[in-house]
């Protein structure tokens, strides 16, 4: 069953995290890379013990961060779009929240869709 496939996130996840994110700059044409892979390792590292993180499957193909404080997602980001994986990180979310708020980039426009079909 797939919703089996989230748990909690931590500090382990980070090298992974950091992959799928690195690899979602590389592949989108629109979006400029500001942070080196190093950087962008480091920011996850040091944002996990703030933040509500959780990931699907092992290993890790997709994660959520979100920061309690705002009831906001930070970031949702999946290895490979169109499995689910997404869907189900948010219905944790969702099911746990009565108001959550997310922004995402412009030019998203696959995101757009998804949040909309979701609810946002």
């Amino acid at each position: 069953m797939i919703i089996d496939q989230i748990r909690s996130g931590s500090i382990d996840d980070s090298v992974r995290c950091a992959e799928i994110l690195n690899k979602w700059i590389d592949n989108t044409k629109w979006m400029p890379r500001l942070f080196s892979k190093d950087e962008i390792l480091k920011m996850i590292q040091e944002i996990i013990p703030l933040r509500e993180i959780w990931v699907f499957g092992e290993p890790v193909s997709a994660y959520l961060s979100f920061n309690k404080d705002l009831s906001q997602i930070e970031a949702l980001y999946c290895d490979i779009t169109g499995k689910g994986h997404g869907k189900v990180l948010l219905d944790k979310i969702k099911a746990r929240r009565k108001y959550i708020q997310l922004w995402s980039h412009s030019p998203n426009e696959l995101a757009h869709r998804f949040y909309i079909r979701e609810g946002f």
